[in-house]
């Protein structure tokens, strides 16, 4: 069943509440980012956060809808659009199999960016953001124009990561739980990576490929596993755990 514009914009306030609930955006930071959702029925639109309201009181009466060009074409006169919306917008231009952006300025994250040192697979969560060493745009610039809004596109090429050296990073997905579940695993993933550089140094270990794709291979074993069939119907993926557990939390704040 399609979704109207207000459950849509219903969503993304409940998800950028939810960035607040998860640790990604609170003290300083808390109205430092943003989640974008490409419209189903308008690919070439999308909705985002007005400039203005911290992430944990973001609610539908704070979004506002914009084009692929970075142009508001939607939402209350009073809303201004987000300082950095032309990473949204050319992201969402240049990859159509895209739906979703999130961008905050976790610590971790911008700690290692900084320290630049190669975020490296720590643990499981989130390993698949490691199949390819993560990018990273080497200024901590705002994204506010076309020029640098097409050079974090390109930089980011076709990973679903990208880092912002002392301002953040970046995620994408085909909806809005991947790129919120792929930033909230990017930031544990760094602060393992930080603890561990405490620890040793900048020639810490880390997770061999070998061993990311022996875990992959292990995944795609469980339809094999008979034990782990189901008595009715499969449990549905998504949403999943962490999506509800926050979801839920978000929703206390309306």
């Amino acid at each position: 069943m399609t979704k109207n514009l207000d459950e849509l914009i219903n969503e993304v306030a409940l998800a950028s509440r939810m960035l607040y609930e998860m640790g990604l955006a609170d003290a300083s930071t808390i109205e430092r980012g943003h989640v974008s959702l490409r419209l189903p029925e308008n690919p070439d639109q999308f909705i985002i956060k007005a400039l203005g309201p911290s992430l944990s009181q973001t609610y539908p009466g704070h979004m506002v809808i914009v084009n692929v060009d970075g142009y508001k074409v939607g939402g209350p006169k009073e809303n201004n659009l987000p300082n950095e919306v032309k990473m949204h917008s050319c992201l969402l231009r240049d990859r159509p199999e895209i739906n979703s952006i999130v961008h905050v300025h976790p610590r971790y994250t911008v700690l290692m960016s900084v320290l630049e040192a190669q975020l490296q697979a720590m643990c499981i969560e989130g390993m698949p953001l490691f199949s390819k060493p993560i990018p990273m745009f080497e200024s901590p610039r705002l994204i506010i124009n076309e020029k640098d809004g097409l050079e974090v596109s390109q930089i980011m090429g076709e990973h679903s990561a990208i880092l912002l050296q002392g301002h953040g990073a970046a995620t994408a997905g085909a909806d809005m739980e991947d790129a919120m579940v792929s930033m909230l695993h990017l930031e544990e993933q760094a602060r393992m990576n930080y603890l561990a550089y405490c620890a040793v140094g900048s020639n810490h270990q880390s997770l061999t490929k070998d061993q990311q794709m022996d875990f992959v291979a292990n995944m795609r074993t469980m339809a094999e596993a008979e034990h782990l069939n189901p008595e009715l119907a499969a449990t549905p993926r998504k949403p999943g755990g962490i999506w509800k557990h926050y979801a839920a939390k978000a929703s206390l704040k309306t």
